[in-house]
C-alpha cells in the first residue's frame, strides 16, 4: 500500500508527466471489484472530468490530488496508478482509465481496496481526509518535537506503538508498512505500550519518523512498493516480506513475521527487546 513516501514519489512523477494535459474520454468502473470505492456515480466521471486541463498534483499524506480547476480527482493508497504512453497497450482489467488529448493515458487498478474519487471542490468532507489536510505532515517542519510529544499525551498511555503510529489518524500517511522501519531504526518493538517508554526513547522515535520517512521519500519510495512507471521504489526495506526469515543485518537474528492487530508486522527480536 502506498503511504507518504511514495505518495510524495507519485505527486512528482505526475506531476511532470501529467500536468497541463487535457482529458478526453473517461471509463469508471470497467472491471467490477468489491473494494474499489468511488465518490457517488463513478458514471459522472466522464462528464465532470472531459474536456479538464490538470493544472496541478499535491501528496497530502497517503494520498495523491490532482486538480482541475473546481474538480478534483483524488486517489487513495490501494490503488495501483500507470501512466502509458500512446504506443502502449491499456490493460484488459482497469478500475479507472482516463485518456488525454495526446494520446497518452492513466490507468488504475485496485487489488485489495482503493479509493478514486472524483467531485467537485469543496465537496469532500470524508474524515480520513480533512484530518490528512488538517493536520502537518510528519515531514514539514510543523510536525515538531513538541507537537509529538503532544501526541503521545493525548493517547490513552495503555497503547503499543502499532495502534499509536498507524490508527485513528494521528500521523496521517504513516501506516503499518512504513512503520516497521521506523521502529526498527528506533530500536523499538510495536507492542510496546507508550507508558513504558523513557523520555530517550520518545526522542529517538521521534527522530526515526523524521529521518525514515524522509530516505524513503528520498529515494523514491520503498522497494515493496512500484510508482507509476511500474518500477520497483529505490528505498531497500529493512523489515518487510522481502526480509523476513533472513538474518538481521544489524545483529544477525532471524526477522520475524508476526500476526499483530489484525495485521502482520515484522520484527528483529535482538534490535528490537520486548
Amino acid at each position: 500500500m502506498n503511504e507518504l513516501p511514495e505518495c510524495i514519489v507519485i505527486a512528482g512523477q505526475m506531476s511532470h508527466e501529467l500536468t497541463g494535459k487535457t482529458v478526453s474520454s473517461v471509463i469508471a468502473g470497467k472491471s467490477p471489484h468489491k473494494f474499489a470505492f468511488f465518490y457517488g456515480d463513478p458514471n459522472n466521471y466522464e462528464a465532470l472530468l472531459r474536456g479538464k486541463t490538470i493544472q496541478k498534483i499535491t501528496p497530502i499524506a497517503g494520498y495523491v490530488e490532482l486538480s482541475f480547476g473546481n474538480e478534483i480527482l483524488l486517489f487513495g493508497e490501494g490503488v495501483n496508478i500507470r501512466c502509458l504512453k500512446e504506443e502502449d497497450s491499456i490493460p484488459e482489467k482497469h478500475q479507472l482509465l482516463i485518456e488525454f488529448d495526446d494520446k497518452t493515458a492513466l490507468v488504475c487498478t485496485v487489488q485489495m481496496y482503493g479509493g478514486m474519487w472524483v467531485y467537485k471542490k469543496g465537496e469532500n468532507d470524508n474524515p480520513y481526509y480533512t484530518a490528512a489536510v488538517e493536520k502537518p505532515s510528519s515531514l514539514s517542519g510543523a510536525f515538531s518535537e513538541e507537537y509529538f510529544n503532544e501526541l503521545i499525551i493525548g493517547s490513552k498511555q495503555t497503547l503499543n506503538l502499532k495502534a499509536f503510529l498507524a490508527t485513528e489518524q494521528r500521523i496521517p500517511g504513516l501506516g503499518n508498512g512504513v512503520l516497521q522501519d521506523i521502529l526498527f531504526n528506533a530500536k523499538l518493538h510495536p507492542k510496546r505500550k507508550l507508558n513504558s517508554l523513557s523520555e530517550d526513547e520518545k526522542k529517538e522515535l521521534y527522530k526515526s519518523i523524521k529521518k525514515t520517512l524522509k530516505k524513503m521519500a528520498n529515494d523514491g519510495g520503498r522497494d515493496t512498493e512500484k510508482d507509476i512507471y511500474g518500477k520497483s521504489g529505490g528505498y531497500s526495506t529493512i523489515l518487510s516480506n522481502k526480509t523476513a526469515g533472513k538474518p538481521c543485518k544489524i545483529c544477525g537474528e532471524t526477522i520475524l513475521k508476526e500476526t499483530m492487530m489484525g495485521g502482520t508486522v515484522y520484527i528483529c527480536p535482538g534490535c528490537q527487546k520486548l
